[in-house]
């Protein structure tokens, strides 16, 4: 935990405890100092848990939401101040303020406030993604490069391997899920398609599990674009708007390296990254389980899926050989190794017998 939260936690605690109770003691009550102590603390304890409770519920609130929410309000009152102020206009220019009481007046006037606090708040909100601000009207240049975020798409959370990545710390504090990838999840539940809510379902399963990583600093962003239907082209528009990489299980994204300034960075690809590397010369047991494209050539496969292309084991298949590594090769779908059979045939068919 970060040592600075918890020294401002722990002196917003002290100062609502010290307050309460020199309030408490300052009033003129019947109750004796020590009573009126105990009540001050009390409240005190009680305040500070109502502030770190609302630490907990913002916890996942950045500067930027934080500040865009603070504007909306803003343009908020000012619409409902407006809106205030034209119903004042109206009524002095016409006759209905002989028609309705006083008390409908006022009833009136606050529902167009809050109708107009409402609306330009909600309006603002909707377009945060046209407002860049760290600070109001001041955005300050980092002097290091910044670290970038990972968004996360739709199809990493169908792979339950990121539950084990984010784990390991990696990826702490750089986490974003959209939550149109959430709403798109719950549409797909209520389809008709099995398969399609069966996915929906394990994929809501791994963002539950990524919660409850302590570690990993989960974090949602409201930010939606309706006029964008495509949603590759919603997930780069998040991205640039964040200054954030996408992270993804995509297949068809193995080989994108970036698009409009936005980074790929594929689940698959790193995963083969990690494989351990075969040496040359490396001996290898393995069954030939078929032919290859070549005479003689055989093919086989390692536990972790890796092909191996076995020079002269065309003529084992179905047995387990020793082959010796002559080289390996990397592929768009990962690592092909090739190899040379280092055993007779007889001894061969005596090894799969």
């Amino acid at each position: 935990m970060n040592i600075s939260l918890v020294f401002v936690r722990i002196f917003f605690a002290i100062i609502s405890i010290f307050f309460m109770t020199t309030y408490m003691l300052s009033r003129p009550t019947e109750w004796s100092w020590a009573v009126n102590t105990v009540l001050g603390v009390s409240i005190g304890v009680v305040f500070s848990l109502l502030l770190l409770g609302f630490d907990t519920l913002f916890r996942r609130f950045n500067l930027r939401s934080f500040n865009i929410t603070v504007i909306g309000l803003f343009v908020g009152y000012l619409m409902g101040q407006a809106l205030v102020l034209i119903c004042n206009v109206i009524l002095d220019l016409s006759a209905l303020f002989l028609v309705l009481t006083p008390r409908a007046l006022e009833i009136i006037k606050i529902a167009l406030f809050l109708f107009g606090t409402y609306l330009g708040s909600i309006m603002t909100l909707r377009a945060s993604d046209e407002l860049y601000i760290s600070i109001p009207f001041v955005k300050f240049a980092p002097t290091t490069q910044k670290k970038r975020d990972l968004l996360i798409d739709a199809s990493i959370l169908s792979d339950a391997r990121i539950i084990d990545v984010c784990t390991t710390g990696i990826l702490d504090q750089h986490l974003i899920i959209p939550r149109f990838v959430i709403k798109e999840l719950y549409t797909h539940i209520e389809m008709d398609d099995e398969q399609i809510k069966s996915k929906a379902r394990h994929s809501l399963d791994v963002i539950k599990r990524l919660e409850q990583i302590p570690s990993l600093g989960l974090r949602f962003n409201d930010a939606d674009f309706p006029e964008v239907k495509d949603i590759l082209n919603k997930y780069i528009r998040l991205a640039r708007l964040l200054e954030a990489n996408i992270l993804t299980a995509d297949v068809n994204h193995v080989q994108t390296v970036s698009i409009e300034g936005v980074q790929f960075i594929n689940l698959h690809a790193l995963s083969n990254a990690l494989k351990p590397l075969m040496q040359t010369g490396e001996v290898i047991r393995i069954k030939v389980q078929r032919y290859g494209k070549e005479p003689r050539q055989g093919v086989g496969y390692l536990d972790d899926g890796r092909m191996v292309v076995i020079n002269g084991g065309g003529s084992f298949v179905g047995s387990v050989i020793d082959a010796k590594v002559l080289s390996v090769k990397h592929t768009s779908s990962g690592r092909m190794i090739f190899c040379n059979a280092c055993m007779d045939e007889e001894d061969n068919k005596q090894g799969g017998g």
